[in-house]
Parts: structure tokens; C-alpha cells; sequence
């Protein structure tokens, strides 16, 4: 047996919330929906993996330790995206090779954005 990936990452959100959570995970970070015909759970498309948000009528939040970190291309655009939409990011955390920040979605899901330094590795 090998496990060669991820499927989906499954995540709660607050009951109510689906308006708040859609538009976080749409319209800032520009993940495509799948929209299914059942159940409330919300569905993002991020590269060949899933994450799967469920509304949970009894939502507690997290630790901050506990989190979900995407790769991504072009981080200062989203940062900049993410800014201007009024929210608070985390960057005081340095990873050698990597630009990155933290930052929570509207059910407080603490999520990270990371993307390789290139400038950092061709200087090593």
C-alpha cells in the first residue's frame, strides 16, 4: 500500500456562515466551487485536492497550532488582495526558503500561504 495524496481537508464552520465562508474562499483566494445538489457541506477545488467546509450548529474554533497551509503562486497579489479586505495577517513567523503568512477565515480557521523565496535560495 502507498498513500501517494491528499483527497480533501474537511474543516466546520458556524451554521449560517455559508455567505461569509463562499465569499472568503471564492472571491479571495479564487478557489472554484463544486456545487453538489445535496447537503450543506461547501466544496473548494484547490490544485488536485478538496477542501470540504461543513456547518456545525455546535462550532468550536481550533488551537491556532492546528491550521492548513496552501502553496501558492504569486503570494504578494493575495496578500494584497487579502489586505484590502480588511484582514489581519500573521507574517511574523520566518521560514528559511519561503515567503508566507497566516491568516484566519471568517470561521476562524487558521490558514497559511506559503510560496518559495526564489531570490533567497539563489543567493544561498
Amino acid at each position: 500500500m502507498t498513500i501517494h495524496a491528499i483527497n480533501h481537508v474537511q474543516l466546520a464552520f458556524p451554521s449560517g456562515a455559508e455567505h461569509q465562508i463562499r465569499h472568503f474562499y471564492a472571491r479571495l483566494l479564487g478557489l472554484p466551487e463544486l456545487r453538489t445538489p445535496v447537503g450543506e457541506t461547501l466544496r473548494f477545488v484547490a490544485g488536485g485536492q478538496r477542501i470540504d467546509l461543513v456547518p456545525t450548529a455546535q462550532w468550536q474554533p481550533q488551537p491556532t497550532v492546528s491550521h492548513l497551509a496552501f502553496e501558492v503562486q504569486d503570494l504578494p497579489r493575495l496578500r494584497s488582495r487579502l489586505l484590502a479586505a480588511e484582514l489581519a495577517l500573521v507574517e511574523n513567523r520566518a521560514l528559511p526558503g519561503y515567503l508566507r503568512f497566516y491568516v484566519k477565515d471568517p470561521a476562524g480557521n487558521q490558514l497559511e500561504f506559503l510560496e518559495p523565496d526564489h531570490e533567497e535560495r539563489a543567493a544561498a
